[in-house]
This record gives C-alpha cells, structure tokens and sequence, in this order.
C-alpha cells in the first residue's frame, strides 16, 4: 500500500504511545529526512538508546507517525527531539506526545523539562507556550539553515512541587 493510503487507512486510529524501538528506526529516519532540512543521523538516533534516555514512539495502528526523544540528567529532562510526520501535522498528535512525555517525566519526579525549538518554527513554540512552556532564553546560531544558522529559543515547563 502507498504511504498516502497507509496514512489514510489509519486516520481514524486510536493515537497508541510506546517505547521507541530499535526497529523503528527505518520509519523513524523516514520521518525525520521528511520533516527536516538537517535529519539527525541513524547514528544519533542509535546513541540515545541508553538508560538515561526515553524514546516514544506514536502509532496508529502498525504505523509510526510520530517519536519524541528525552534525555534525562538527575531532576531534568531534555527534549531534544519531536517529530510527527508532515502529513499528520496539525491534528493534535504532536500535543498528545508532548503530553505523554511530561506526564511520564512527572511520574519520574523530575523537576522541569526543557527544550530548544527554532525561531521561525512558530507552529511548535505556540504549542510549547500552550502546554505551559516558558521562555527563558534563546541560543544564538544553535541550528543550521540554508543562510547558515538559526538562533534557538529555550524553553522550560516546570512540574509543581
């Protein structure tokens, strides 16, 4: 089946959040050169398969639509990576991962989680800053681009004590 018609046949779908797999990653790295002009490598996706990471995966169905990575340091987690494939965008999916990994995040007593997202990337900071996201800095130049490279904005969601 074409990957138009496999979206399509599941659309209707119960969203089904899991544990990243390593045999995920051909879909993963599928989506990733899809939706970026600069994919992570299957080398960097390989690496964050280690105790101090969680990697989620979004299913519908057998398909994965969509994958977050974590990178936890003590009473912090790093958000590092968010994707859901460009023809599922705008449909909530990615608000029901985002919400997946700060509740699994709150279940482990970390503190706040935080993340970078790209300046001209507005569709994903107004989602942050809805889903209690702050922000408290920018990264200059943090991402490359095709002028060169794009300043970043650092956000924090805090978990209530």
């Amino acid at each position: 089946m074409p990957e138009s018609e496999t979206f399509r046949a599941v659309m209707n779908g119960d969203l089904d959040i899991r544990h990243l797999a390593r045999e995920d990653l051909p879909q993963v790295l599928e989506i990733e050169r899809q939706s970026y002009s600069h994919p992570w490598a299957e080398a960097v996706f390989q690496d964050c398969f280690r105790d101090n990471y969680r990697l989620w995966a979004a299913c519908q169905g057998d398909v994965l639509i969509g994958y977050a990575v974590v990178a936890y340091m003590v009473d912090e987690a790093h958000l590092l990576n968010l994707c859901v494939h460009p023809g599922r965008q705008g449909q909530g999916l990615g608000r029901q991962l985002l919400r997946h990994l700060l509740a699994e995040a709150g279940r482990e007593q970390i503190r706040q989680t935080i993340l970078e997202v790209r300046l001209s990337n507005d569709a994903a900071h107004q989602l942050y800053l809805a889903e209690g996201f702050d922000e408290i800095g920018r990264r200059p130049g943090y991402y490359p681009d095709a002028e060169g490279r794009e300043d970043a904005r650092v956000m924090a969601f805090r978990f209530s004590a």
